[in-house]
């Protein structure tokens, strides 16, 4: 396998510099950093994006979260292994990444249970995250980026 061109965050100067900002940004509200890399793991794994399921299945593992957990995240619905919480935050990532599935992009009773579990700030934290996952999956799915090759 070979990548079309270079990932253009790459090569666009400031362009890096600029989401790893806005990824820093996100994450002071206060929402746990595993349910942040789950959130990135489920939006990569809908996207198709290697690299990003690659590297945040990677992550997870290095954070000491489970194989189980791990392996299940894009079926979690069906499995007992995440919280109210996350569930919330996982199906919040599903709608915001699929926005143009339905004519309701994000239904009142999917924003209300991630209200339910998350502050403002924090909701607006998962919101950044999901954009912010949903930019690398399309620069990485569009160049055909090469799994693991993040890593070298």
């Amino acid at each position: 396998m070979e990548a079309r061109i270079p990932n253009p965050a790459l090569t666009i100067p400031g362009a890096m510099d600029a989401l790893m900002a806005l990824n820093k940004a996100a994450s002071t509200a206060g929402v746990p950093p595993r349910t942040l890399e789950m959130v990135h793991l489920r939006a990569s794994q809908i996207n198709g994006c290697a690299v990003c399921v690659d590297m945040h299945s990677k992550d997870l593992k290095r954070g000491g979260e489970s194989d189980e957990r791990i392996f299940a995240v894009a079926a979690w619905r069906d499995t007992p292994y995440y919280t109210d919480a996350e569930r919330a935050a996982l199906s919040l990532t599903e709608y915001v990444t699929r926005l143009a599935d339905r004519p309701d992009p994000v239904p009142d009773d999917v924003w209300e249970e991630a209200a339910r579990h998350y502050s403002e700030p924090e909701l607006g934290s998962l919101l950044l995250h999901i954009a912010s996952i949903n930019v690398w999956n399309r620069l990485n799915a569009a160049t055909r980026q090469v799994a693991g090759a993040w890593a070298a």
